[in-house]
């Protein structure tokens, strides 16, 4: 398979990330929703094609291969030390405490007992995970998102991290990012029911809603405007003469701005349209869940 299609694909993926972890203003928001319709136009690709996401993600992959030339460090930090006896036996049993506030449904005691947890011993890979579980509970999947991401850097092989991983990206309506988390899932623990259960539901509504991307790809004033702007020697995707596969992440970024400001200018109410679908793209959905460790 064309690993260029690959690249686009882990750089797309990239990108929403950024946008769905929030931080970012209106205008950068803007421009990155317009550099991913670039490359999704570029290169054929759009999250929908599962079928080319990677094991790991990009930052993951840029993470490995800038550690591999550095010293192995602690993954608590330069400046921690191993935390102590005492300090891991509280930590368990505020961990185990928190369990039985899932139970009873008291998920914000849940969230704040496993953040305590972390604080006397941050290299466990369970604490993030079930605190995850417990941020999806009350809504909060870009929480839960991010301390899957940090369970999994802990530990690559937990299973449970992808899992949960896959199930917050359905409830942001990222189907198509959960499908490849499900995937990795099952991958690590192949006779669980739970991510095949998962896996089957999220590929039934990838295929049921198309993405905002594809369907304003589609649209006569995009495809009018992008050719008038392309023909007046405005190219977004590089400068005369570059190949946009070797544009770097800053030059997309950079090209994604110029193009979003043009648009402004030229159709207003068309960029209205994107910052909406996007939005409405963000509904969460329910699907199933494991128990906590």
């Amino acid at each position: 398979m064309d690993n260029r299609k690959r690249l686009a694909y882990a750089i797309i993926q990239f990108l929403h990330g950024q946008l769905r972890h929030g931080g970012l203003s209106s205008d950068a928001q803007e421009s990155l929703e317009v550099a991913i319709q670039c490359l999704e136009t570029a290169f054929g690709v759009t999250l929908e094609d599962s079928d080319l996401a990677l094991p790991q993600t990009l930052p993951e992959i840029f993470e490995a291969a800038t550690a591999s030339k550095e010293m192995p460090q602690d993954p608590r930090g330069p400046d921690r030390t191993p935390p102590s006896e005492e300090d891991s036996a509280e930590a368990e049993r505020l961990k185990t405490e928190g369990n039985e506030q899932m139970k009873l449904e008291n998920f914000e005691a849940a969230v704040h007992l496993y953040g305590k947890a972390i604080e006397l011993n941050p290299a466990n890979a369970v604490y993030f995970c079930n605190r995850a579980a417990a941020y999806s509970k009350l809504g909060n999947y870009v929480g839960a998102v991010q301390d899957c991401e940090r369970a999994i850097g802990i530990d690559p092989g937990y299973s449970k991290a992808y899992g949960r991983m896959g199930l917050a990206l359905s409830s942001l309506n990222k189907h198509a990012e959960a499908v490849a988390y499900y995937k990795k899932a099952l991958e690590l623990d192949p006779d669980n029911d739970t991510y095949k259960s998962n896996l089957k539901i999220a590929e039934l509504k990838l295929r049921e809603a198309p993405s905002p991307a594809s369907s304003l790809m589609n649209s006569p004033q995009l495809q009018q405007l992008m050719s008038g702007m392309i023909s007046g020697g405005h190219n977004p995707l590089g400068t005369p003469g570059s190949s946009p596969q070797h544009s770097d992440l800053a030059s997309l970024i950079q090209a994604g701005q110029q193009f979003a400001q043009q648009m402004q200018q030229q159709n207003p109410e068309f960029v209205e349209q994107i910052r909406s679908q996007v939005v409405r793209s963000r509904t969460p959905s329910a699907s199933h869940e494991e128990q906590q460790e």
